[in-house]
């Protein structure tokens, strides 16, 4: 009896042992990665959220480049200044200019709609050096970031280069290269044509423009006597108005009224599309 205990004796100590090495000892031991994972899961809920804020921003930084591209090389808004252009724009009117109608190659045609810069035209240039902040606000107002100024007029087309404007004053039609334009489409009620007479051969490259309110409009007559002779270099037109986009009753289309198709085939560049 007492060898056979003796004899089981180391067996059951290797049992025991056995079960005492598969049993857990204090804390579980595993992979190290395991212990760090609440941490990392603690974390996790705050990152998506990190990543919407960092896409949203990336993506408004992108909508105002690309707004700032468009304001600045297609399509620039204009707030009418006066009641020159009455009654088919109202002092207060936006508008949106078309900065790529003559683009890559195109000229304003007589009936246009021109928004264009009057400095060395309708203004005398200024004897005052640019600075800084004067080319900052400059930059601003071609973005569209700051108002468009002073020296910005709004006038339709009625010569383009090469053109004979004529008028012998109240009560006759204005006549480009010798036709008669019907203008009453556009004309303010009660004005004439033009009240003032004058006869100018438009030289190339440049325009003769009006106001549709003529009783009302200091445009190309009113420069007759200075050096630019009333009429405005295209390099200053910024943009055709294409459309009234405010106030939303007003909002409309401002097509080349059909009086001028009179004028086709009389020379000028307008012949030219």
């Amino acid at each position: 009896m007492v060898s056979c205990a003796a004899a089981e004796s180391p067996e059951r100590d290797r049992e025991r042992a056995g079960d005492r090495n598969s049993e857990p000892a204090g804390d579980p031991v595993g992979d190290p990665d395991e212990a760090e994972r609440p941490e990392q899961e603690d974390e996790e809920p705050g990152r998506p959220g990190h990543s919407r804020s960092r896409d949203l921003l990336l993506l408004v930084g992108i909508c105002l480049a690309a707004l700032l591209l468009v304001n600045a090389f297609v399509a620039r808004p204009f707030s009418v200044p006066s009641g020159s252009m009455e009654d088919t724009l109202h002092p207060g009117d936006r508008l949106i200019a078309n900065q790529l109608a003559y683009a890559f190659g195109g000229h304003p045609e007589r009936g246009d709609i021109v928004v264009f810069d009057g400095t060395g035209s309708f203004l005398r240039e200024s004897a005052k050096p640019t600075g800084f902040w004067d080319d900052v606000r400059s930059l601003a107002r071609d973005l569209g970031l700051a108002p468009a100024g002073d020296t910005l007029y709004v006038k339709r087309v009625i010569g383009v280069g090469g053109d004979r404007v004529t008028s012998t004053g109240p009560g006759a039609p204005i006549t480009v290269n010798g036709v008669p334009v019907d203008e009453t489409s556009y004309l303010s009620p009660g004005d004439d044509p033009s009240s003032v007479a004058f006869d100018v051969v438009v030289p190339t490259g440049e325009l003769w423009v009006m106001g549709d309110h003529r009783s009302a409009s200091r445009d190309s007559r009113d420069h007759l006597g200075e050096p630019g002779g009333g009429f405005v270099p295209e390099e200053k037109v910024i943009g055709r108005a294409d459309w009234v986009v405010y106030p939303f009753s007003r909002w409309t289309g401002l097509d080349r009224p059909a009086a001028f198709a009179v004028t086709a085939g009389t020379g000028g560049h307008g012949d030219q599309g």
